[in-house]
């Protein structure tokens, strides 16, 4: 084992990996020593993200089918043989004032955003409870704490992080099991870029908003989730760790 890599024989399961913060994760987590599954929807393009990655196993598959988490954990119990890091990073972010919000897009945001989160966190106990260091990092959102418009199905989703992940920490401490989340501010991801390329407004006042007069990149979000994995944090659980730049040190 090299001093870089402070996951060393850890095993990891990541959503939403096909790209952004799930994609840096996979590959940082990797990086450093770690077999990771890395876990999106079929059409994501997940397989060329990481071809040639040994170390990265990938799995088409919705997280909000019915049979998601079996045969996520199937997939875990054969292909890893156990679990030690489950980073949930899958999730959507339906954009409408309240008056116009469907039904539809409010009930995918919390398929998504919460269900399957809690599912997978709920199936992750039994293989971390006979890990040395069970991880659970749940990524939310700066809308974890506070609202915006047009976005409620998205700040409800996020607030729920929180409350879910305070509760795992509180019941799992025993079994030395710690549980965090991320809130990421306003990061560069293909989901966003187009976003912040086409609204110059929209991208100037997060970089002025942020202490550090920048966007964020999934990398900046990946490496307190490497922390967060790591022995560093073994004393760490039940925290939300904003990753903004200090965007929201003055709100």
């Amino acid at each position: 084992m090299t001093e870089e890599q402070r996951l060393h024989g850890m095993k990891a399961v990541v959503t939403g990996a096909a790209g952004g913060i799930g994609e840096a994760v996979s590959l940082l987590f990797a990086k450093h020593g770690a077999e990771v599954l890395a876990v999106d929807l079929p059409d994501s393009g997940l397989e060329q993200a990481f071809r040639r990655r040994d170390s990265i196993i990938t799995l088409p598959q919705d997280v909000t089918a019915d049979d998601a988490t079996a045969v996520i954990t199937e997939t875990v119990a054969k292909r890893l043989g156990g679990l030690d890091i489950l980073v949930n990073s899958a999730g959507v972010c339906p954009i409408a004032p309240v008056e116009s919000l469907t039904d539809e897009d409010w009930q995918h945001a919390m398929d998504v955003n919460v269900t399957a989160m809690f599912r997978l966190c709920r199936a992750a106990v039994p293989f971390m409870r006979k890990s040395p260091a069970g991880r659970i990092i749940n990524v939310g959102s700066v809308m974890s704490k506070f609202g915006a418009a047009d976005m409620a199905a998205y700040a409800a989703s996020k607030h729920a992080v929180a409350g879910l992940t305070k509760t795992l920490a509180s019941e799992l401490g025993r079994d030395g099991i710690t549980a965090n989340f991320l809130l990421p501010g306003a990061i560069v991801t293909s989901t966003t870029r187009q976003a912040f390329r086409a609204d110059r407004e929209f991208r100037d006042f997060w970089i002025h908003k942020s202490a550090s007069g920048r966007l964020g990149e999934p990398l900046d979000v990946a490496k307190v989730a490497l922390f967060l994995a790591s022995d560093d944090a073994a004393f760490v659980s039940g925290q939300g760790i904003l990753v903004d730049g200090g965007a929201m040190q003055s709100t």
